[in-house]
């Protein structure tokens, strides 16, 4: 994948990280809209990766249409003109909120799989090595398997140093035109898929490739707020007769609407339907948000700005509610949702290798294959549970970890007073 705010806890890194300002810049309103919608993006990525279609509005929005793009749209949308004053802050800012965390991570899980390999059975991940720490993660995020979902993380910091370079470039040219930057993107991204068609990336080519793929996305989300958003007032009906109409054609003349942003495949119709599916379903729960926007305000208006800063330092629960928190905690749950599964699953191989319930569990796909969900008696409703888990234990850990990174810094705080 942040307003990751903007839509950010006070310690807790984001995906979408772009709206900050650098130096002592006034930070811009905390919008709602995106906050949720960002909650729900990580909601699709969570129940995608899990095979769970609570999202999909019967099918008719596939997860791997849209979502992994839907993070691009959020986080372009909030990068701001005046970070290409400090460009090297800016760098400096994003490496610190996104690699930094992220590396720290790796090495975490790095180890974990080392010791489940050699101590639990299990056959996931490689080695631990100078190239599955810092280099792996740039090429495909799958060195470690347990944190295979934060393959975006290093593609999203990629694109912000692409965006930043470039917008410098045409500043200084002086063809700096938001119209010129996203066709151009587009049309680069288009000849990434239609050579992905052809068979032609492949390899290490799809490095590169799911970066050129991704990267009009991010400039969508700009475009749209510099462009688009003033007029983005047309009624909900009118507005969702269109997306919807537009969604049943695409369903019904296309050879199946997902493929895959990370390994840059199954592309079925050709160089343009991927993009019009990542603005269709963009365009569908981009209005969704704005609409459950005001329910979550009226909790922000209920709480005062030093009441809101109260319940953030004691850790109770923040102004907004559940879905504002989750949208501020988008890295944590990217980066530690695929774990939590598998904590899950842990609790169920125990349960069946030692009580005589569930007999059917698979455990040789259990300790070979990260995608294997075990389902209790077979019923789709026990997708609830993993879906609980990977969006509640990730959020219990970064509380967890925000709690502790501010009882640290009051000691050093109170430290440094009594010194003085």
């Amino acid at each position: 994948m942040t307003h990751l705010s903007h839509l950010k806890s006070d310690s807790a890194p984001k995906l979408h990280i772009g709206s900050e300002g650098t130096g002592e810049q006034q930070k811009p309103p905390y919008n709602v809209a995106f906050g949720i919608l960002s909650a729900l993006a990580i909601l699709m990525i969570v129940a995608g990766h899990q095979g769970y279609d609570i999202l999909t509005v019967g099918g008719l929005f596939p997860y791997y249409s849209f979502h992994v793009p839907l993070f691009m749209f959020i986080s372009g949308y909030f990068y701001r003109d005046e970070e290409e004053a400090q460009p090297l802050s800016y760098l400096k800012k994003k490496a610190k909120r996104l690699l930094l965390p992220y590396f720290i991570w790796n090495v975490v899980y790095g180890i974990l799989a080392a010791v489940m390999r050699n101590f639990g059975g299990f056959a996931m991940g490689e080695a631990v090595s100078l190239k599955t720490l810092f280099v792996t993660p740039f090429l495909d995020g799958y060195q470690f398997i347990l944190n295979y979902a934060a393959w975006f993380v290093p593609v999203l910091f990629i694109v912000e140093v692409m965006n930043l370079c470039m917008r410098l470039l045409l500043g200084r040219l002086r063809i700096n035109s938001e119209w010129l930057i996203l066709v151009g993107t587009l049309a680069v991204g288009m000849l990434v898929v239609q050579f992905a068609i052809e068979g032609r990336v492949w390899g290490l080519y799809k490095t590169p490739g799911r970066i050129l793929f991704l990267y009009p996305c991010f400039q969508m989300g700009l475009f749209y707020k510099k462009k688009l958003e003033a007029g983005d007032t047309l009624g909900n009906v009118p507005y969702f007769a269109v997306v919807l109409g537009v969604q049943v054609l695409l369903q019904l003349c296309c050879n199946g609407l997902a493929y895959s942003s990370v390994w840059v495949t199954g592309f079925a119709n050709g160089p343009v339907i991927p993009y019009v599916t990542v603005v269709s379903g963009i365009a569908f729960w981009l209005r969704v948000s704005k609409i459950l926007a005001p329910l979550c305000e009226s909790r922000q208006s209920d709480v005062s700005a030093a009441q809101a800063d109260a319940k953030r330092q004691s850790g109770s629960e923040p102004a907004g509610g559940f879905l504002l928190y989750l949208g501020r905690n988008t890295y944590a749950v990217m980066m530690h949702h695929v774990m939590a599964f598998m904590l899950v699953k842990m609790v169920l191989a125990g349960t069946a290798a030692h009580t005589g319930y569930l007999a059917d569990f698979d455990f040789a796909r259990f300790y070979a294959d990260i995608d294997y969900y075990y389902l209790v008696k077979g019923s789709e409703a026990f997708q609830m549970v993993y879906l609980a888990a990977g969006v509640g234990l990730p959020l219990l850990l970064q509380r967890g970890q925000d709690i502790l990174l501010r009882s640290v810094r009051r000691r050093l705080q109170t430290s440094r007073s009594g010194r003085g």
